[in-house]
């Protein structure tokens, strides 16, 4: 790919993490020459989350590769719609919702999900002065349920630092389907107890998305983060401009 072909790549994040789980991809996207944003995804819902992420993809002249991970790709999934620069979107352990579908109702399509029972439940205040929910994976749980193919110490630092996601964006449906007019990849994490594995074959396959398989957690971005960039790269080389 000439120099001229070279895309700027999104990094959206999904729940129970930052910015910082896409450390280790950047390095061999920016060895490629990629221009690389790793967005603030807020978490706090899913039309607010999108309206975001699709303002960051505004701000960018020319082509964008937008990679999502977990309730990332959902995010992107709208964010996306209608933007003519976009050429690729790639879901890493991720979920690639239909207009109507919510991210919740797809983690529970099919059997495998176990986030769901090692989540902790936390009120926040709202600015109204009502009250909403923010979600937690239970720290203790961080490792065997997250991120199984790390060292308990690595675990246990990422569930410190982990940010919760507002209980009713895992709610809220999605509003538009970006893959239907983007070409898409999907990394399935075979060791995935947060998206099962079942689940991100149909979806994947669903939206007509090259998919590959890896032996990795649900936190794969950080587990085997050349995995990730080299599906990221091969999106990037396929439909660069």
């Amino acid at each position: 790919m000439s120099d001229t072909g070279k895309q700027t790549v999104v990094l959206v994040h999904g729940a129970f993490a930052d910015s910082s789980s896409w450390n280790d991809v950047i390095a061999p996207l920016t060895r490629a020459g990629h221009t690389v944003i790793a967005a603030a995804n807020p978490l706090r819902g899913l039309q607010g989350d999108a309206a975001y992420v699709r303002s960051v993809l505004e701000s960018i002249d020319g082509p964008i590769v937008v990679a999502g991970h977990s309730y990332g790709g959902t995010v992107m999934t709208v964010a996306a719609e209608g933007n003519p620069n976009v050429t690729a979107l790639v879901y890493i352990a991720s979920f690639l919702p239909e207009v109507g579908e919510s991210t919740g109702e797809l983690a529970n399509k099919f059997p495998g999900n176990q986030l769901g029972t090692a989540l902790k439940a936390v009120p926040y205040p709202l600015p109204d002065g009502g009250t909403a929910t923010d979600l937690y994976v239970e720290q203790d749980q961080f490792n065997e349920i997250f991120i199984g193919d790390v060292t308990p110490d690595v675990a246990a630092r990422l569930a410190v630092i982990q940010r919760p996601i507002a209980q009713h964006a895992l709610a809220d449906p999605a509003t538009a389907s970006a893959w239907r007019s983007i070409e898409s990849w999907s990394l399935l994490a075979r060791q995935d107890l947060a998206v099962p594995a079942e689940a991100v074959r149909f979806m994947s396959e669903r939206a007509g998305a090259h998919l590959v398989e890896v032996d990795a957690s649900h936190g794969v971005t950080v587990s085997q983060p050349g995995a990730v960039a080299d599906l990221i790269l091969e999106a990037a080389d396929a439909t660069a401009r």
